[in-house]
């Protein structure tokens, strides 16, 4: 019963997210919120939820393992998977804000958590841990990164969209969004206790590590919105929301979610991950040498094959590893 709980709970994580943002995207935009602040916040809120529930459960049953597993395996299933996906479904061009800003962010994020994790070699302290107060400094520029959102968001507010859809979002009767962000909510809590919970048993009855199966099945269960979203949004042509939602929803992961977790326990942290931070960090550069090697700002089909490719083999190293 408890497999399938497992296997329902990503189902309700996955809807759950979706009618979510369906109902907060209605309220504000009934409220006159710019679309473009409804995209950066609320929607990339939504496709991080799965991973701030798991990972919030996770910290309060102390499985520090398969919380900080869940936000480095999801990054790099974020750019590897789903955007090597995007890519073979359509070529992605990219935007010089995104190579330029918000990739370097997140390279910045995954050295600071890195680094953060590891600080208590450079002292005489047992075990390494993400603490309380790191929790504080990745929250803080979680804090700053919001700021510059925000300033991106009012310099665009007056600006046409040519490449804006009316229907993006849909207007619903109020009290029907009401009932969409308490049912998310609730749908969200249950489906993440239910994951935890489940991964709990995989991993006792496989003798496996929490670390591995946060790594890729939970990674890859709660990177569904995101794989979703990018998926059609590449089918549609619309390459600046396939992008811009897998690198805002790796940023969120490494500073929102991390920090919220480990401010609630700390997290300690197993020498070993420092290999998929180094994984996390090798996928956002090839991010990078994608766009560079190529004739325009673009990640081609080519270079999304690649990327599956590398992720495949990261799942084969972890098989390895155990």
């Amino acid at each position: 019963m408890v497999y399938v709980l497992f296997v329902i709970g990503f189902v309700l994580l996955i809807k759950g997210a979706d009618i979510l943002v369906d109902g907060a995207s209605s309220i504000a935009k009934r409220n006159n919120i710019p679309e473009l602040v409804i995209g950066l916040t609320i929607v990339s809120f939504g496709t991080s939820m799965p991973e701030l529930i798991v990972n919030l459960l996770a910290s309060f049953d102390g499985s520090s393992e398969l919380a900080i597993g869940n936000v480095l395996g999801s990054n790099v299933a974020n750019v590897l998977l789903i955007l090597g996906v995007a890519a073979i479904i359509s070529p992605l061009p990219i935007k010089k804000s995104i190579y330029f800003t918000e990739i370097p962010i997140t390279l910045l994020a995954t050295f600071m958590v890195g680094f953060l994790a590891n600080a208590d070699l450079f002292v005489d302290v047992k075990g390494l841990t993400l603490s309380r107060y790191d929790g504080m400094i990745l929250l803080f520029f979680f804090g700053l990164f919001m700021t510059y959102i925000y300033v991106v968001s009012r310099s665009k507010e007056n600006e046409p969209d040519m490449d804006a859809n009316e229907d993006t979002i849909i207007l619903l009767p109020q009290t029907r969004s009401i009932l969409y962000i308490i049912g998310g909510s609730l749908a969200l809590f249950v489906g993440g206790k239910w994951v935890v919970d489940g991964a709990f048993e995989i991993a006792l009855f496989f003798g496996l590590s929490e670390t591995f199966i946060g790594l890729t099945v939970v990674a890859i269960g709660t990177s569904l919105p995101e794989l979703v979203t990018s998926a059609i949004a590449a089918k549609r042509g619309q390459a600046d929301m396939a992008v811009g939602n897998v690198v805002g929803s790796n940023i969120f992961n490494l500073l929102w979610i991390l920090g919220v977790s480990s401010l609630i326990r700390p997290l300690p942290f197993d020498i070993v991950s420092n290999s998929d931070i180094l994984m996390v960090i090798g996928s956002s550069t090839l991010l990078i040498l994608a766009i560079v090697i190529g004739r325009k700002a673009k990640i081609g089909r080519g270079m999304g094959f690649l990327f599956v490719f590398t992720y495949l083999l990261y799942l084969s190293y972890l098989v390895w590893r155990g």
